[in-house]
């Protein structure tokens, strides 16, 4: 098991080197190390899941709404029951809320038909229409004037953070290298690639792009120029968890052509969420918050769930995502260049994550990379950071063992100290504070560190001597 963030890279030929430690990426390494290959996986940040993939809604989409037809359509089939089935197995907080697709007026409600029709073409036949009445009787904080839904019941809630760390973890464990802090300058093509990268040389005889926001960047160091991606902005409001119980589902709004526009929905931390806002920027580093675009989505949340804007806000916070003109996934093998491109990945690249994968996987193999057969990784079974299952701060077996599990650190989201211990002497530890959050919640909650900070701090510095 190798996880370096600093110093010489190994100087060896790979098979395949993935670029991109998101949750696709990820999720590329950990279907290629079923297979007995020598791979890698590196990321220009200091943390797997540190761009996209850690600021979504964090939803477990069916692909109802999508293009029938698209590629798109296809993995977000296939990858919402591996996702499901895999979140099962691994621990991975998961809830099966159910989704609500709000009409605000006869326009929007005359559409909704149409939307279930779309559906059926998806592979997706479990939507169905409520009147106004039902809804009322399901979400009865709903703002007036809301005259029916459609409900799509296998809209569920997930945690991000711990899908991509799960991928990582169990690629990691079956021998993929992992290379943080690892930025790639340039390519150099021949009889295999050299990565000149900000710690060193890599090569490999095929390389997979899974870049994210720089998908197109690192797509013109191939020779390659088949998209433009421009940065989207969400951003999103969240809210205490003494909002919890205004809200039981998903509440969605009518889709629009900038994406599927503002929602309500609750987390599997026990907080609401609101957002996101869809702005195309220019500048892939925008993830600040704007008073503009917070003011938007309040005055939207007064509509749909007024009662919410009366909560107190526990963060708010914006996430950029790859908008590249076209609403399908831009996934795409050069066998000549022994390279695929995954690019273009939208909201729905968490549910698709496994499928798309499966999909690259293939498309290396339909390239000459000899796969050789399968093989079985080892489980891997994730810290629960959701509400819907025990914490460890619950639990008496757990505190009797090791009583670290009964010792609060943060007690607004009552994260123990064993449960930072364990996170800092995980397969792939957190290399920030901001890591360490998102493996514990600490610092997360209504206080956001500032009672627990320093603990939090002087646990996280010890850890790392």
């Amino acid at each position: 098991m190798t996880v370096t963030t600093s110093g010489e890279l190994p100087e060896l030929l790979h098979d395949v080197i993935v670029v991109g430690a998101g949750v696709v990426g990820t999720a590329i390494a950990r279907e290629l190390a079923r297979h007995r290959l020598r791979i890698a996986l590196v990321d220009a940040g200091d943390d797997v899941g540190n761009g996209t993939s850690k600021a979504n809604t964090a939803i477990l989409h069916t692909g109802f709404d999508a293009v029938p037809g698209t590629l798109e359509s296809r993995l977000v089939r296939e990858g919402r029951r591996r996702l499901a089935a895999y979140a099962e197995q691994s621990g991975i907080p998961l809830e099966p809320v159910g989704a609500l697709l709000v009409a605000w007026d006869p326009e929007q409600l005359a559409t909704l038909p149409a939307l279930a029709a779309k559906a059926v073409r998806n592979g997706y036949h479990a939507t169905r229409l409520l009147d106004a009445a039902e809804l009322a009787r399901r979400e009865p904080h709903l703002g007036p004037g809301a005259l029916g839904a459609l409900e799509v019941p296998d809209e569920w809630i997930i945690c991000p953070w711990t899908t991509t760390l799960a991928y990582a973890t169990q690629a990691v464990r079956a021998g993929v290298d992992l290379h943080l802090n690892c930025r790639v300058q340039s390519v150099t093509g021949g009889r295999h690639h050299e990565l000149a990268t900000s710690r060193g040389l890599l090569r490999t005889r095929y390389l997979v792009n899974a870049a994210g926001l720089h998908a197109d960047e690192l797509d013109r160091l191939l020779g390659r120029q088949d998209f433009t991606v421009t940065p989207r902005r969400g951003q999103l409001i969240v809210y205490d968890k003494l909002a919890r119980p205004l809200v039981g589902h998903i509440l969605l709004p009518v889709p629009t052509a900038l994406g599927k526009g503002v929602l309500v929905a609750p987390t599997v931390y026990g907080n609401v969420i609101l957002g996101p806002t869809a702005e195309d920027l220019d500048d892939k580093r925008a993830t600040g918050s704007s008073a503009e675009g917070l003011e938007t989505l309040r005055a939207m949340g007064a509509r749909i769930l007024p009662a919410l804007i009366d909560e107190e806000v526990t963060a708010v916070y914006a996430g950029l995502r790859a908008a590249t003109g076209q609403d399908d996934y831009r996934i795409r093998a050069h066998p000549r260049l022994r390279y695929v491109t995954v690019g273009g990945i939208r909201s729905t690249g968490l549910t698709a994550s496994m499928a798309i994968a499966g999909y690259v996987t293939g498309l290396l193999g339909d390239a000459g990379l000899h796969l050789g057969p399968a093989r079985d990784l080892e489980p891997v079974h994730m810290p629960n950071i959701g509400e819907a299952r025990p914490r460890p701060y619950q639990r008496a077996d757990l505190i009797a063992a090791d009583p670290a599990y009964g010792s609060i650190v943060c007690h607004c989201e009552r994260v123990t100290h064993g449960e930072i211990r364990d996170a800092l002497t995980s397969t792939v530890p957190p290399g920030s504070l901001d890591g360490l959050r998102r493996r514990t919640r600490a610092r997360g909650g209504r206080c956001q560190g500032f009672y627990c900070g320093p603990s939090v701090r002087a646990l996280f510095e010890d850890g790392r001597r």
